[in-house]
């Protein structure tokens, strides 16, 4: 919430792509390339799917106003539920739009805040294909926020664990041995 301005910074400064924007407003931010999916999806429940993606096509950069193919490439579902509302969707579908809303702004950085929560078992795995895809095919830089640590595992190439704000403990993925999930990540 703080890299996407939701929420103030206590302290410190955040920079993306060389620019300090701790004090930029939401809209600012997703102009520069920070594609946001908070945490319980936050789409527009009373507008319908295409209406939720083409509020997206807004911020964009290079100004284009049509839904890119590849929003359907990634999530086919949504092309037959364009005119359906973004509040009858079930709780993939609305994840499902919630990350085509993020990608049609063209992001430099997705940020994906709890995509697992409430998701059943089939569209979790879908999503982390899609995440990886992503990453690995169009080079996309995504932060994840994640509890779920199998998935989280499967999908990330390094992690941060922060306690109270601050990183505790960082490296690749194959450096998060059970002594420090143990430590920081058991209750």
């Amino acid at each position: 919430n703080s890299i996407m301005g939701v929420l103030p910074v206590a302290s410190g400064k955040i920079k993306f792509d060389g620019e300090v924007i701790s004090q930029r407003p939401p809209e600012i931010r997703a102009k520069k390339g920070i594609g946001y999916v908070p945490q319980g999806r936050g789409i527009f429940s009373r507008l319908t799917v295409e209406e939720n993606l083409r509020i997206g096509l807004l911020v964009r950069r290079d100004g284009v106003r049509e839904i890119p193919e590849s929003i359907f490439v990634l999530f086919p579902a949504l092309r037959n539920m364009l005119n359906r509302r973004g509040g009858d969707l079930s709780g993939g579908q609305q994840q499902q739009l919630a990350i085509a809303r993020a990608l049609v702004i063209n992001p430099k950085l997705l940020i994906l805040d709890e995509p697992t929560e409430g998701i059943q078992p089939n569209l979790v795995h879908e999503i982390g294909d899609i995440i990886i895809r992503l990453n690995q095919e169009q080079g996309l830089t995504i932060l994840l926020v994640e509890q779920k640590l199998p998935f989280a595992r499967r999908v990330g190439q390094k992690f941060s664990i922060l306690d109270k704000g601050r990183n505790v403990a960082s490296g690749s993925m194959g450096d998060l041995h059970d002594s420090l999930v143990s430590q920081y990540l058991t209750v």
